[in-house]
């Protein structure tokens, strides 16, 4: 019986990581995103790049659309970022397997899923405050 508890609770696990797994790559494509529609052409303003930014935005015509969006885009990231968190955190309470083999692959899961929650976090903050802080002291 309690074989069986283990059993179960480490399949469990192993959903709840997969589905970590998908948030944290919803979050890093929302947060890039976030820096494509808003971030770069901003960057591209403050460094001077304007012919830059018109090559960039004749290359891709929805860009423009994409901008009058910006405040849903980064509302959604932003909902994302803080799921992806909780699911994180939650995700580092779970046990490990027994197994050394699945041990280690389950604790190189979490650290690659942790990386990658980071390297959201990161380019959020970077096009949040390229779009949002910077251009309001220029």
């Amino acid at each position: 019986m309690a074989r069986m508890l283990r059993v179960c609770m480490y399949l469990s696990s192993i959903k709840y990581q997969m589905n970590n797994k998908a948030v944290n790559f919803l979050t890093l494509f929302l947060a890039s995103s976030t820096l494509i529609c808003c971030a770069l052409p901003a960057l591209f303003v403050l460094i001077g790049a304007g012919a830059t930014l018109a090559s960039l935005v004749s290359a891709l015509p929805l860009l423009p659309l994409l901008s009058q969006y910006k405040i849903y885009i980064t509302l959604g990231a932003l909902v994302s970022i803080i799921i992806a968190g909780y699911l994180n955190y939650r995700t580092s309470l779970l046990p490990c397997p027994a197994d050394p083999e699945l041990g280690k692959a389950c604790m190189r899961a979490r650290d690659r899923s942790r990386g990658l929650y980071f390297l959201s976090l990161a380019i959020f903050f970077l096009a949040t405050v390229l779009t949002y802080v910077i251009p309001r002291f220029i």
